[in-house]
């Protein structure tokens, strides 16, 4: 299988990431696309991801998946030891609800805050509107502070274990270090100290 990813975007970052901790990395091929040269509009790459964006992956029998939880889930499926998705109905649900309050509550500010102000994102995103920008920034600080108080209370994002909504947490984390954005520096310190243990981890060199 290829999968289609550019290492320094958080998406595709997401699904490095979530089969290093699977450890079956080495059974996929990976094609970087690079994004500051345009090649994910090109009309080569539009072929497989229509919306121009990564990953994208391609099946044996040559359909392509896109998406990052979608193809996190397949994934899921093929390895599924270790469990990073829940081992039955309710388990699935909290982590799912977990994953989805990072990725559409603190990834998306951080992401629109970058776009919108960082002038290196400037050919990624026309036009940039860079009010709407740091707006989002505020907005990120406010689920911060939400995110600290769960990891205060427990050991990862999504309680007891490791799952795919750490992963999809230290991404966003990472990411937003191109805004300034350190948890430490403004008062956050559990959501720093895990964002310390998973970045030790080997799946975050990849």
């Amino acid at each position: 299988m290829k999968l289609h990813t550019a290492s320094r975007a958080p998406n595709p970052r997401r699904v490095l990431m979530f089969l290093a901790e699977k450890q079956v990395l080495d059974r996929f091929e990976l094609v970087d696309v690079d994004l500051n040269a345009q090649e994910h509009k090109g009309a080569a790459f539009r072929a497989k991801s229509p919306l121009a964006r990564v990953p994208a992956l391609e099946l044996p029998d040559g359909r392509v998946l896109t998406e990052t939880r979608a193809i996190c889930t397949y994934a899921e499926g093929l390895f599924p030891e270790p469990n990073l998705m829940g081992v039955d109905a309710t388990e699935r649900a909290f982590i799912e609800m977990a994953d989805r309050r990072v990725e559409w509550y603190f990834m998306l500010p951080i992401g629109h805050c970058i776009r919108h102000t960082h002038p290196g994102l400037a050919p990624l995103e026309q036009p940039q509107f860079p009010e709407f920008g740091r707006s989002q920034g505020e907005k990120l600080r406010e689920v911060a502070a939400w995110l600290d108080a769960e990891l205060q209370r427990q050991p990862w994002v999504a309680g007891e274990r490791l799952t795919i909504a750490d992963i999809t947490a230290f991404c966003a984390i990472e990411f937003a270090r191109l805004m300034r954005f350190q948890a430490g520096a403004e008062g956050f310190h559990a959501l720093q100290a895990w964002r310390d243990r998973m970045a030790a981890r080997p799946s975050a060199q990849v």
